[in-house]
């Protein structure tokens, strides 16, 4: 298999661009101020202690009168605890506060990534590989959790505990200070240049996970393919080449934050420490007191502590941007099929509805010079069974993927019961259409819920009655919970004409005036097709069908044939009609029918 396309994104992001959970912060207003509170108390008891701890050595163990000493040591002591205590009930209140907005905002921000990519139309998926949207939900929403519940949080109570020693420090010793504030001004411009390179390792690291996770659920999607051919050590290799690259750049980025950390703790000790010197000096010479020297290193401890932790935090907020980016990205995606600003209904039908291509030009955007559909031009009356045939390339499914509004044409138009299918809400177009795909889709759910998928409001009555149709009852009712039987991911425990007739079922449960059917018994065999093919006339019947096969067989019945090439109609007419003016559905159907001569009976 190829390797995944890596596609261009920005070398680096910025912290301000944890400014896109803002919309999802802001619901929570409340519980954010609560925080917010909890955080200041917790901080402010934080400092209230190198406070009470001057008090104890300066009133308490310095006391000129030793009567007068236990008695003011236990009340001392009696206030240090009520810090501790109000330290310790603010700091739990603020860890449940801060923990409950971080799940609640990665769950309400995942949600709307994945609601927003379901929106995304084909085009989207033609860029940007599954693995990596599964990466972007996953991983970046961890990250984001980790630093809305907890990093920052942390950070911003260090900020408050750092400011707050720092200012009173600053009042206490200003001399003294002002000399260690110069010194901390030289630690922030190689700080500056580290965080930028931690900036860029971050999104790189990032990006080298989703790599790895495309590359994962592309071969896991597709595992017998890979077993086939035995390809389970390439593919390992490959994977394994993949989270090596994801290593080494995580490695890259770990050893620029460990230099940072290391640089902006030993440099804020080292002026610290001069700081402490001077204040030790000022006690010899009497200038200062013991218990304002104990509550100066406290002060000290305080404020070297919320460096550290700061600096550990900025690395995780630098993570937590980058992973805020990408999710901005996927949601700031748009599909070029858009919802018309005014809808237009669309007119009850009884019959089947009316379909309508006026010289329809189109091409995939990833293959913008070769066109898919060439001025197509086609009308199908209400209730009639057009069958498109021709070779692969011709065109066939594109028809049917711009009925559905996958994708919007680039000349012409696509009318429905009279109306341009670009006024008409994507969500009732679709309803009124019906598809069984040539590769029939199983969800990892029962049965029942599988065919249900056509009408989830449909009672249980009105599924088994569908599966009857399509004949899958039989089987169904054989399987060890019968409907309620779980089909595993991807419909595994069953066969591909069983898949298919489920896929079918789901259709006629769904019950649309117009029904697509993309080679619906491609993956049959030869009894399963023909009461299969007998539950699909019937399922047409007074309703419109367009029907995609290479099997010749299978259309024969069809009301008029549509033959294709190279994006264009090339002929049209009824199966005796086609053969006898020859061209290329004669050619199709000699080749066809002489192989197999029992068809034509």
């Amino acid at each position: 298999m190829p390797a995944p396309e890596k596609t261009q994104r920005p070398a680096a992001a910025s912290p301000r661009a944890l400014s896109g959970l803002l919309p999802y912060v802001r619901p929570y207003r409340g519980r954010v101020a609560l925080a917010g509170f909890f955080l200041v108390m917790a901080a402010l008891s934080t400092l209230a202690f190198p406070a009470a701890l001057k008090t104890l050595i300066d009133q308490g163990l310095v006391a000129a009168d030793p009567a007068q000493r236990a008695l003011q040591m236990r009340g001392h002591f009696l206030a240090l605890f009520g810090v501790a205590a109000a330290l310790g009930l603010f700091s739990a209140a603020r860890f449940y506060t801060v923990s409950w907005l971080g799940e609640r905002i990665t769950a309400d921000l995942r949600n709307a990534v994945y609601a927003h990519v379901l929106q995304q139309s084909p085009e989207f998926f033609e860029s940007t590989q599954t693995g990596e949207v599964l990466s972007r939900l996953t991983t970046d929403t961890t990250l984001v959790q980790t630093v809305v519940g907890s990093s920052l949080s942390m950070g911003l109570r260090n900020v408050v505990m750092g400011i707050g020693a720092l200012a009173v420090l600053i009042f206490t010793n200003p001399w003294v200070m002002t000399q260690v504030l110069g010194i901390l001004v030289l630690v922030v411009v190689p700080s500056l240049y580290f965080g930028r390179r931690v900036r860029k390792l971050s999104r790189a690291s990032q990006d080298r996970v989703a790599d790895s996770s495309a590359i994962a659920a592309e071969v896991l999607t597709e595992i017998p393919v890979v077993q086939s051919y035995v390809q389970e050590r390439r593919e390992a290799a490959r994977f394994d080449r993949s989270t090596e690259a994801a290593f080494e750049t995580a490695r890259k980025r770990t050893v620029v934050r460990a230099i940072l950390v290391a640089f902006i703790i030993t440099a804020t000790f080292g002026a610290l420490l001069w700081g402490l010197y001077q204040g030790t000096e000022a006690v010899l010479a009497g200038r200062i007191s013991a218990g304002h020297l104990g509550e100066t290193v406290v002060l000290v401890i305080i404020f070297v502590g919320a460096v550290a932790v700061l600096s550990e935090v900025y690395g995780d907020l630098l993570r937590a941007a980058g992973a805020t980016e990408r999710l901005m990205e996927l949601l700031a995606a748009s599909s070029p099929v858009v919802e018309p600003a005014s809808p237009r209904p669309l007119p009850p039908v009884a019959g089947g509805s009316a379909l309508a291509f006026e010289g329809v030009g189109f091409h995939y955007p990833s293959r913008p010079q070769q066109p898919a559909l060439h001025d197509y031009t086609l009308a199908v009356r209400p209730g009639e069974t057009v069958a498109l045939v021709g070779p692969s390339g011709a065109g066939k499914s594109t028809v049917l993927q711009l009925l559905l509004r996958f994708y919007d044409a680039q000349q012409g138009r696509i009318l429905i019961d009279g109306v341009p299918i670009t006024e008409v809400s994507l969500a009732v177009l679709r309803q009124r259409i019906g598809i069984v795909p040539q590769d029939s889709t199983v969800f990892s759910t029962s049965a029942l819920e599988n065919i249900r998928y056509g009408r989830p409001e449909a009672s249980d009555a009105e599924v088994v009655a569908a599966a009857k149709a399509a004949y899958a009852h039989e089987f169904l009712t054989a399987l060890p919970e019968g409907y309620a039987t779980y089909l595993g991911e991807r419909g595994v425990r069953l066969s591909g004409g069983q898949r298919q007739r489920i896929s079918i079922a789901r259709a006629i449960l769904k019950n649309p005036p117009l029904l697509l059917l993309d080679e619906a018994t491609s993956a049959l065999d030869a009894e399963s097709e023909r009461v299969v093919q007998a539950a699909l006339e019937a399922a047409m019947q007074h309703r419109t069908t367009v029907v995609i096969a290479h099997r010749l067989a299978t259309v024969l019945k069809a009301d008029r044939i549509v033959v294709m090439d190279e994006g264009r109609i090339v002929d049209s007419g009824t199966h005796a009609e086609l053969v006898a003016r020859g061209g290329l559905y004669a050619r199709l159907a000699a080749m066809q029918f002489d192989l197999h001569p029992a068809t034509t009976e």
